[in-house]
């Protein structure tokens, strides 16, 4: 069957036929929803591109910044105790016990360690060599040891930069000390004397190694490190306290071993037979008798001191420094015209106040 197309006639308009333009928008045509969708994700991508392109640059400036900062040595790093080593340098420390170890033991406990070491990358790879920090490296090691936490094996430190410079590393490390008036003049002169009998510097002798590591300091204390080390060198090693030795003392007694040198053996014979349980004022009461005598002969009895008379206005005051040993550890005493400092690691607040003042006003009667 076939079917048939129908057509229709459309009669169109008698005027003159042309073109018939789109009248003009007045306004813009709306996109659809999917199209909206798509731009805005597009705009959404390209934003999430230039924050991500943003935030690796500002990375990697970070990074390039870090490692500067790190191999210029300002970057504090978490060494164990166990990678570093002392042998590169001989510590400013003289041997023997540290008096004060146990109140920085008791603050880096307490309030952590402020200040990190200062070490130096050994030259074969094994661990690291100490350039400043002994007693706080000596702290954490005692902490680890009476702990056994974790967070006393490892200690805060500055890794500097460069080839190790003997002269220039002896220089760093004592002048954080003297800096810090931490140390004696016997540790002074016990670090000249290293400095020049180090065959890694160029002093060839006491005097040229004081000039190079204090070379900030005045003539005039110089002059008493120079007398500090004679000291050492002629009877250092009987005494069990140099560093407790005031500097005048120390300054008188060199002068007088100097003029008589067979001081020497008389007070080396003296403070050996006290036998290790003598006291600081034991041995300094030894060295201040054959310091001021008239004649270098032992005297028969010791010299008894007067107490000094009160300090004019602008005289300097005196004062006496000790420690001695209770049931409750180690005490630092320190006496001066009307002041008498105790520290012992001890909460006194813990005390009942009664018994506290009790206790004061008898130590304050027994000393008459």
């Amino acid at each position: 069957m076939t079917r048939k197309r129908r057509m229709f006639d459309i009669e169109m308009p008698e005027e003159e036929v042309g073109v018939v333009e789109a009248p003009a928008l007045s306004e813009p045509q709306r996109r659809g929803p999917m199209a909206s969708a798509i731009a805005e994700n597009a705009e959404a991508l390209q934003a999430r591109k230039s924050a991500a392109e943003a935030i690796r640059e500002e990375n990697d400036a970070l990074a390039h910044e870090y490692v500067a900062l790190r191999e210029a040595g300002h970057v504090v790093q978490a060494v164990p105790l166990e990678d570093v080593h002392c042998h590169m340098l001989v510590r400013d420390r003289l041997p023997g016990d540290d008096m004060e170890l146990a109140e920085l033991v008791t603050s880096i406990r307490d309030l952590g360690l402020s200040n990190p070491i200062r070490v130096l990358p050994r030259p074969d790879g094994q661990g690291v060599e100490l350039v400043q920090g002994y007693r706080r490296l000596r702290a954490y090691g005692q902490l680890l040891e009476e702990t056994g936490q974790e967070e006393w094996a490892c200690i805060p430190a500055l890794v500097l930069p460069g080839a190790a410079d003997i002269a220039g590393l002896y220089r760093r490390m004592v002048d954080e000390n003297v800096i810090r008036k931490d140390l004696s003049f016997a540790e002074m002169a016990y670090a000249a004397q290293n400095y020049a009998a180090d065959p890694a510097t160029e002093a060839n002798d006491l005097s040229a190694a004081i000039a190079a590591l204090f070379q900030s300091a005045p003539y005039s204390k110089r002059s008493y490190i120079r007398s500090f080390a004679h000291l050492l060198d002629t009877i250092g090693s009987a005494l069990n306290f140099p560093t407790e030795i005031p500097r005048a003392l120390g300054v008188d007694l060199s002068r007088r071993l100097k003029d008589h040198p067979e001081l020497v053996e008389i007070i080396r014979s003296e403070v050996t037979a006290m036998g290790d349980s003598r006291s600081i004022r034991d041995e300094l009461d030894v060295l201040r008798r054959h310091s001021k005598a008239d004649e270098y002969d032992v005297p028969s009895e010791p010299t008894v001191v007067k107490p000094a008379s009160k300090a004019g206005r602008g005289g300097a005051k005196a004062k006496t420094t000790f420690h001695i040993r209770s049931a409750h550890g180690q005490i630092k005493c320190t006496a001066g015209q009307g002041r008498l400092e105790i520290k012992v690691d001890r909460d006194f607040t813990s005390i009942d106040r009664a018994r506290l003042e009790q206790a004061i006003a008898t130590l304050v009667d027994g000393l008459g």
